[in-house]
Order: structure tokens, then sequence, then C-alpha cells
């Protein structure tokens, strides 16, 4: 993917279980933060590990979707909302991101798409 390249987030059911081979997770919250003059888009949510043959576990976490270009410009077929945003690259500001959520948030991980 190229610096600064546009990519449609299609937005997630929020608090919709979603289940997996080792346990489930779940997006609890969809939030946007501000960032040197850019606004962020993030979801936090949980996972639980309780079905796998090697024990049990749990973490919480966020996923930095990237910063909002056009925000929820149009809906998929099913209705969801879609909303055009570009990853971030830079390490610098990644860096910032992961602080200042990790402050503001609950989360064990914070991870970039």
């Amino acid at each position: 993917m190229q610096n600064g390249e546009v990519i449609e987030y299609f937005h997630n059911e929020l608090n919709k279980e979603v289940n997996a081979i080792g346990g489930r997770y779940l997006l609890t919250h969809e939030k946007r933060l501000s960032v040197d003059g850019k606004e962020i888009l993030y979801l936090t949510g949980y996972a639980l590990f309780d079905s796998t043959c090697c024990g049990a576990g749990g973490c919480t976490y966020a996923v930095v979707q990237g910063t909002i270009r056009n925000w929820k410009k149009k809906k998929d077929e099913n209705g969801g909302f879609i909303t055009d945003i570009i990853p971030i690259r830079d390490e610098n500001l990644t860096i910032k991101i992961k602080d200042l959520v990790l402050k503001n948030e609950m989360v064990n991980q914070v991870v970039f798409i």
C-alpha cells in the first residue's frame, strides 16, 4: 500500500460477539481522536481465549484504522456505513497515537492496520 493511499473502512457492528477457533472477540467502541490536526479512527474491544487446547486468557485492545478522510460517505448494500481513511505509516505519528490511546483507554495493546 502506498503512503497516503485512501482505503474504504466498512464500519463494524459493535457489541456483537464473533466466535473463532480458540475463543471469541467483541468490538466495543468506535472512537475518533484528534492528533496533530488529523482526526484518527480507532476501535476498542476484547478477546477471550477459552476454547483452546493450551489454556485460557484474554486481552483488551485498540485497532487504529487510520486518518479519516471522508466520514461515513456512503452506505454498503446492507446499510452499513463506509468511511474513507488513510492508513498511518509515519512512525513518529504511530508512537504519539499509541501513547494517547494507552493513556485514555484501558487496553493492553494498540495495533495499526
